[in-house]
């Protein structure tokens, strides 16, 4: 069950039904989606448009790229700040391109993702590549294709 923050009017944790003005009742989605700042960024910024042109009511959970804590803070202190927004996350988004396989923090990702918490992580295999993280792969729930539906489609699966 989530908890919902009177502060900034969210529920955090599992998706939480909730009555909009006009009596329409949704479920909330809070989202990580996991990606690098320091690489492309197309994929995350995609991803984010989908989501925002889908049926879903969502909350980005990710990492923001104006967070200090992703290029000043030190190993530890990002690892709380991941934990923090995965804590609260619904699902995990992930990556699946065979570049993920060699990032930093995509391990680190993965343990708080599935050891830490038991979140369901969707892998979301690249465009046109062919090469998939064994990483990723080995550690989602499940890998979906790279379109808006495939992703919107697991994300309602997993998020019951």
């Amino acid at each position: 069950m989530g908890t919902f923050d009177q502060k900034t009017g969210l529920y955090y944790g599992e998706p939480q039904t909730i009555t909009h003005f006009g009596g329409k009742t949704m479920k909330q989605y809070n989202i990580f989606i996991s990606h690098s700042w320091k690489h492309n960024d197309n994929d995350y910024k995609k991803l984010v448009e989908w989501l925002d042109n889908s049926d879903l009511t969502w909350h980005d959970f990710s990492v923001p790229m104006n967070d200090p804590i992703h290029t000043n803070g030190t190993d530890k202190q990002l690892y709380e700040a991941i934990s923090n927004k995965i804590k609260y996350s619904t699902i995990i988004l992930m990556m699946g391109g065979n570049a993920s396989s060699y990032s930093k923090w995509i391990e680190k990702e993965i343990k708080i993702a599935k050891s830490d918490f038991s979140k369901p992580l969707i892998g979301i295999s690249p465009w046109g590549t062919g090469q998939e993280s064994q990483v990723v792969k080995k550690a989602a729930d499940e890998m979906v294709g790279w379109s808006s539906s495939s992703v919107i489609d697991a994300i309602k699966k997993w998020s019951n």
